[in-house]
């Protein structure tokens, strides 16, 4: 058996599957997240870890653990954990939607070397710039950083003693040299700190360290299980999905909205704003475009409509053509293809008419605008999507998928009752870790239905990403 670790934003799941990659059990500790200041993201690495414990103690009393073979991790991206040298955490760890540190990302990526080396641009939630928000703003825990670790890779410095990350995340951090997939001297010393800060580097299928003695005992797992590699959530919820070879894709409607989709070789194209990144396995890559806020900007609205999410999407019925009501959902700035950490969101064209269905259709059509304009800048790097797997909290609304089957007129594909997404995936990678199985262990999920798009409402929702288009320039000369 193999155990699948991933630390989201707002819970930490765990699952365990078989031989046979049947998921056998599943737990789930939620995580909060502090805001002490505008456009501030913050966690404490101590509940990450409480979270943890609460996760694999729940997992042992559901399913045996003398069997578990190996261990993978998969978590979100971009997280400054600094650590000191006696292992202690500096401050709570700035996470991948903190955009304190949009001026010193213009700054670095105002320097050619950076999209040069790393085939992105430089945004404000990657980690680079918040270890130079750190240096300017918090010179004296700047001085007493040994070692800076992604939130994953913290849990693998608790499970296993060993400071490693995998390629998929280390990525997003503006250090790796994507092509080469390895640390970049030259970027790490323009933000001021070197290679022996960092930890070394493996591949999301390989072993990174064997889980300690103490835990192995705590929960009846066998001493020297492997630990993987493992991946950032979105290369993970890949492997989960079978999306490892070029022309495959998903959308994942979570906190974040991403549309992802696995490439045959390093295409890079930062002025696109489309992340390029190495995939979790070895030898492949993946390009995403990514918006802030999806299931973010639902849960906001049913906030302030005095109603959870579930209730105003189950209210809707049938797709309808986009309303004269518009809703953009840059509620905390936004990446692709806009690359803006100070844009706001808005409500445009409110009329007497624009009741609560109304409203809510507004939400759900502008996160779909804004994956539209995610698959027209993968678009322009050459990479098209056939079709798309739906994945995250928001694929439970038909209606949502409809709308974005027919703005991005791609088939939207639904897999069989389980879940494929990022930790499904890491215990995949812990599976290759311990066996040597390579991409032919991440096949395809079952699907269970296809949503296609409607062809009679193609036309309007043209008319209406167009309009969204046009409300975008406008409120980004009021930001």
């Amino acid at each position: 058996m193999y155990i699948g670790l991933d630390l989201g934003t707002s819970a930490l799941k765990g699952v365990v599957i078989d031989g046979a990659q049947r998921v056998v059990a599943e737990a789930t500790a939620p995580l909060q997240v502090s805001r002490p200041a505008p456009g501030w993201s913050e966690q404490s690495p101590a509940d990450w870890i409480a979270a943890a414990e609460r996760v694999l103690d729940a997992l042992a009393a559901r399913t045996p653990m003398g069997e578990v073979a190996g261990i993978g991790l998969s978590g979100q991206m971009h997280g400054a954990t600094l650590i000191d040298a006696t292992g202690e955490v500096l401050r709570p760890c700035i996470l991948w939607n903190d955009t304190r540190a949009h001026e010193e990302a213009v700054e670095l990526d105002n320097d050619p070397m950076f999209r040069r080396i790393t085939g992105n641009i430089v945004f404000p939630g990657f980690t680079a710039p918040k270890l130079a928000w750190v240096a300017r703003h918090e010179p004296a825990i700047f001085e007493r950083v040994a070692r800076v670790l992604l939130p994953k890779d913290y849990l693998r410095l608790w499970l296993t003693g060993e400071a490693v990350a995998e390629m998929s995340d280390a990525a997003g951090t503006s250090w790796l040299d994507t092509g080469a997939r390895d640390w970049s001297d030259d970027l790490l010393a323009a933000t001021g700190l070197s290679r022996a800060q960092m930890p070394a580097l493996v591949e999301g299928s390989a072993p990174s360290g064997e889980l300690r003695d103490g835990l192995a005992a705590r929960w009846g797992i066998p001493r020297g299980v492997i630990v993987a590699g493992g991946g950032g959530d979105n290369a993970a919820t890949g492997v989960g999905m079978g999306v490892v070879r070029a022309g495959e894709a998903f959308v994942s409607l979570g906190t974040s909205g991403v549309l992802f989709a696995a490439t045959d070789g390093y295409r890079p194209d930062p002025a696109t704003a489309v992340h390029t990144f190495a995939h979790a396995l070895p030898g492949t890559w993946h390009q995403m475009g990514v918006i802030l806020a999806a299931t973010d900007a639902l849960n906001w609205f049913a906030a302030l409509a005095g109603a959870d999410a579930a209730t105003l999407t189950g209210e809707l019925g049938a797709l309808k053509a986009p309303g004269r009501t518009l809703f953009l959902p840059y509620l905390g700035g936004e990446r692709t293809p806009l690359n803006d950490a100070a844009i706001r969101g808005a409500f445009t064209g409110l009329e007497h008419a624009t009741d609560r269905a109304a409203a809510t259709r507004a939400v759900l059509e502008g996160v779909t605008f804004a994956l539209r304009d995610c698959r027209d800048a993968l678009a322009a790097t050459g990479t098209r999507l056939d079709s798309v797997i739906a994945t995250g909290g928001g694929a439970r609304s038909d209606y949502w998928l409809a709308a974005i089957a027919t703005a991005l007129d791609v088939p939207v594909k639904l897999p069989v009752a389980g879940d494929f997404g990022a930790a499904f995936g890491a215990a995949r990678l812990a599976l290759m870790a311990e066996t040597g199985a390579g991409a032919e262990a991440a096949t395809p999920p079952q699907i269970a239905r296809t949503i296609d798009p409607d062809p009679r409402l193609t036309a309007v929702f043209d008319d209406g990403h167009a309009r969204f288009r046009a409300a975008q320039s406008a409120i980004k000369e009021l930001t």
